[in-house]
């Protein structure tokens, strides 16, 4: 009867925290239905540049769903200027690919399929002019690399947002369970009964919990660079810039949510629905194929942006100038979640 006894007991406890059901039930499902989508948007078909090519062998290559697109005229930047995936060029003879290499399993995609046209369709002129001469040759295409090389694996692309995303989940969840405790204890509402004023406690908790989060971000910035061996092109100054406006984004998330649960259980529970869709739209899963919905989603999600500076910085050797648009989103995401938090002080005191 006891054990009855406990049992029902923990149904009261259950049905009385209509949260925790919510995330037992409701969570899973909005997430496997978000990688639902994720995972079966439509392929997008690799966009690849030609000049100076043959007719012949660029109806091959069309053949091979192959998005080509023609010049008459290329330079060094048309492959990042025009997004291409590749650009063919074919000077005395010689065939050269370049390769953004953006996404190292695309290009080597790419690749294949270029180096099989190319096969194809020799072989085809082999034969209608000397049949015995066929299969006896074998065309080289010469491989160059805008990012990367080739030994480029997915991890390199990947590495980057990795290390923004734990910067991020960890400061999510100290400051979230910080500022929770100080509720729970009542030291919060201690505060409140004194003059202070909610801008002054928000600013002090940013500032207090900011400094561990500068010092975390430093140690996981210098750890996976120096110790891992991540790879960095760019200025490690503006790896570190851009995962203190991240850690900034988390932190004030984290106070932000904290005023809405009761319990460092129910601050856990914002962790599927604030934290875990983050990584999906982190630039890990190409957006290119997602529905247009998806792809609006993603761009209300702060690590959308602070993964495309990484990437852009660690991988690309990207300069301040041109990740300053994915800064500004961010430090603008901070500034909302910072005044949000101090309005919803309200609920405590009204000054």
């Amino acid at each position: 009867m006891r054990v009855f006894a406990l049992i029902k007991r923990i149904f009261r406890q259950m049905f009385r925290d209509k949260r925790t059901l919510a995330l037992l039930f409701v969570a899973p499902l909005l997430i496997l239905t978000l990688m639902y989508f994720l995972f079966n948007g439509n392929t997008v078909d690799p966009k690849l540049g030609v000049t100076g090519v043959d007719d012949n062998l660029v109806s091959v290559l069309k053949k091979a769903d192959i998005q080509v697109e023609q010049y008459e005229k290329v330079n060094s930047q048309t492959v990042v200027n025009d997004d291409l995936d590749g650009l063919l060029e074919q000077e005395s003879g010689r065939l050269k690919l370049t390769l953004q290499n953006n996404d190292p399993s695309k290009a080597k995609g790419l690749q294949m399929k270029v180096s099989q046209a190319v096969v194809a369709q020799s072989q085809a002129k082999l034969i209608q002019q000397n049949p015995a001469t066929a299969g006896l040759v074998q065309p080289s295409v010469d491989i160059d690399y805008v990012y990367g090389d080739a030994d480029t694996v997915f991890f390199d692309v990947l590495s980057p947002i990795l290390v923004g995303f734990f910067v991020f989940f960890f400061v999510f969840i100290i400051s979230g369970i910080g500022l929770l405790r100080e509720r729970t204890t009542g030291t919060l509402e201690r505060l409140m009964s004194t003059p202070i004023r909610r801008w002054e406690i928000v600013t002090a908790y940013l500032v207090g919990y900011g400094i561990f989060a500068v010092i975390q971000t430093m140690i996981v910035v210098f750890y996976s660079i120096n110790v891992l061996d991540i790879v960095l092109v760019g200025s490690i100054g503006n790896v570190l810039l851009i995962n203190l406006i991240l850690a900034l984004v988390a932190l004030s998330l984290g106070i932000l949510l904290s005023t809405f649960a009761a319990s460092e259980f129910q601050m856990i529970q914002f962790i599927p629905i604030a934290v875990i869709p983050q990584i999906f739209f982190a630039g890990i899963f190409p957006l290119e194929g997602m529905a247009d919905w998806l792809q609006a989603v993603a761009k209300v999600m702060p690590m959308y942006y602070a993964g495309d500076a990484l990437k852009g910085v660690m991988y690309k050797g990207l300069s301040f100038s041109e990740i300053s648009g994915d800064l500004l989103a961010l430090l603008i995401f901070a500034a909302i979640f910072i005044v949000l938090n101090i309005f919803s002080l309200k609920k405590y005191r009204k000054l």
